[in-house]
């Protein structure tokens, strides 16, 4: 499949499906919204703690920009606060070595732990680029480990995130572009890239 530019680096190029992410020698940011009174507990115990529940799949995301396609830049209701929740790298591809692509057989899907679904990647203003993005469905089998074992940190982005939505909606996209988060392709290994449909 045909390489695309990417809105990244200078001469970088975006793959149809590619994980591109914002991580270090030993984590990765993912992004979530929720409501304030999930929101702000997180933020405080560094890590998911009541009301959130365990009882539900619940979708990370580690493309910041689809996310405030999602959200509507935190301003869709229950979805107020936008929080980087950052895990492990080890705990982000043992999820994705055990998932199952949303578009596999329905009784496969079903006894899935861990469901991965592309949908395309969003500019600043929200428009569908021609580039995939990668969610990833943890469900009530492993989020426990993904509560106590692999989240390091937890972060409220809603201020950045406010400042980013003034910026575009005032048309100072190359302000706003220069507050997103350092995303760059994430390195996997190739059994897993095919199975989950990569190129």
């Amino acid at each position: 499949m045909a390489a695309r530019p990417a809105g990244g680096r200078l001469g970088e190029v975006t793959a149809l499906r590619e994980i591109r992410a914002d991580y270090d020698a030993h984590t990765i940011a993912l992004y979530q919204a929720y409501p304030p009174a999930i929101a702000v507990p997180a933020v405080a115990a560094d890590r998911f703690v009541p009301p959130f529940s365990r009882g539900r799949m619940t979708w990370i995301k580690p493309s910041f920009r689809w996310l405030m396609h999602r959200s509507n830049w935190g301003r869709k209701p229950g979805q107020e606060r936008v929080l980087e929740v950052r895990i492990t790298r080890a705990g982000w591809e043992r999820s994705l070595a055990g998932a199952t692509l949303t578009t596999a057989d329905p009784a496969a899907l079903a006894g899935a732990a861990v469901h991965v679904q592309w949908d395309p990647e969003r500019s600043l203003s929200g428009a569908a680029l021609n580039h995939y993005s990668i969610q990833v469905g943890i469900g009530r089998a492993v989020i426990d480990e993904l509560v106590d074992e692999w989240t390091v940190s937890v972060t409220d982005l809603t201020p950045r995130v406010r400042k980013i939505a003034e910026l575009v909606r005032s048309g100072r996209t190359t302000q706003a572009a220069r507050l997103l988060p350092a995303e760059r392709r994430y390195p996997l290994e190739p059994s897993s890239a095919r199975r989950l449909g990569m190129d």
